[in-house]
C-alpha cells in the first residue's frame, strides 16, 4: 500500500508476527546446532529460517515455504549429508 506522498506504508498482521517467530526460532537452534557440530545442512537451513519471515507477506506464504525448507532439510539428512 502506497500514501500520497508515496511512501509504503507497512500493514502489520499480529497473527503473521506471531508465526514468524516460529520458523526464526527454530532456525536460531538448528544454526547454533550447525555451526557447533559443523553440519552444513543444519546450518544452511537454520540461516535460511531465520531470514525467509522477513519477506513472507502473508501467512499461508509462511508455513508453505517453512515446510518447504524443512522438508529439503530432511531431505538432505536422510541423503547422507
Amino acid at each position: 500500500m502506497t500514501e500520497k506522498n508515496g511512501a509504503s506504508r507497512m500493514d502489520l498482521d499480529s497473527a503473521l508476527l506471531m508465526l514468524s517467530l516460529i520458523p526464526s526460532g527454530v532456525g536460531f537452534v538448528l544454526f547454533v546446532y550447525g555451526r557447533k557440530v559443523s553440519r552444513w545442512p543444519q546450518l544452511i537451513a537454520g540461516l535460511r529460517l531465520m531470514v525467509y519471515p522477513y519477506f513472507a507477506g502473508d501467512v499461508v506464504t509462511l508455513i508453505s515455504v517453512g515446510a518447504l525448507l524443512g522438508g529439503g532439510l530432511y531431505v538432505m539428512i536422510q541423503a547422507g549429508w
